[in-house]
């Protein structure tokens, strides 16, 4: 079973980087840090007779090596309340991806298995429930299976290593992951 995790953050090895490498710990697994590519913001033209009009970025390339994966992990930061902007204007663009034939974008995704993994300050296992509920309505209208969730508290860089309760979800969900990715 390949698993890609789908990075939103801003900086590498930071709160959400590290609680992803403790959930996954042991676990092969390919990291795309989304903000090392290059995704433009496209116009909503899904409803045009012609569709989305080819935009010059990395996004195709990028959502191809991604559906070689058979479990998606989105990690992202909680920012304002919300997914990274970088991971909401990467998860815009599945619009286009429903309307390229080539990919099959639907039932591909209806094929894959979802987990999120977040990081935020300011009580995110409450406030970031949001965020959470979100992509179970992305996943829902995908068809993605979505097994699981992550949500850790921290905020200052490095912080949440010492976040036992963070650190021991992350435990839990490396060991619910490997029984998953067992089947």
């Amino acid at each position: 079973m390949k698993i890609a995790v789908i990075n939103g953050s801003s900086r590498e090895n930071g709160n959400t980087d590290a609680l992803t490498q403790k959930a996954l710990d042991g676990i092969p697994f390919t990291s795309f840090y989304l903000k090392n590519y290059k995704i433009n913001p496209i116009d909503d033209q899904r409803h045009d007779e012609g569709g989305f009009v080819k935009v010059d970025d990395d996004y195709e390339v990028l959502i191809r090596q991604i559906l070689q994966h058979d479990v998606l992990i989105f990690a992202t930061p909680v920012y304002w309340y919300g997914m990274s902007g970088v991971m909401k204007n990467f998860v815009d663009r599945f619009s286009q991806s429903l309307r390229d034939e080539t990919l099959n974008f639907k039932k591909a995704m209806s094929e894959k298995k979802a987990y999120v993994i977040t990081v935020g300050g300011d009580y995110p296992r409450i406030k970031g429930l949001p965020l959470i509920q979100q992509f179970q309505y992305i996943f829902d209208f995908l068809g993605t299976e979505f097994v699981g969730y992550l949500i850790g508290e921290a905020n200052a860089p490095h912080e949440i290593l010492s976040d036992s309760k963070s650190l021991g979800d992350a435990l839990s969900f490396n060991t619910a992951l490997l029984k998953h990715t067992d089947k």
